[in-house]
């Protein structure tokens, strides 16, 4: 059994995240996003998900980017249907 690092439960079903070259430990993808998740640079929610990064900052969607100064970014990208 291992410790998680968020909150302390020492569980037989730990897991571990290997990132940026160390080793987290934890008990529940709850506590993976609250430590490993980044933040966004505009409204300060925690990104789960794949979020948008514009030179090197993390936003949450297109319209954070945007309110941060980003350019060329959009959430959705139109696409035509097949006939």
């Amino acid at each position: 059994m291992a410790r998680c690092e968020v909150c302390g439960n020492d569980y037989e079903m730990s897991f571990e995240v290997h990132a940026a070259g160390a080793v987290h430990v934890f008990d529940s993808f709850e506590c993976a996003i609250h430590r490993m998740a980044p933040i966004c640079e505009h409204c300060r929610v925690q990104i789960v998900g794949h979020g948008v990064q514009v030179d090197g900052r993390f936003y949450c969607c297109a319209h954070c980017a945007k309110a941060e100064g980003g350019t060329g970014v959009v959430d959705h990208v139109a696409t035509t249907t097949p006939a």
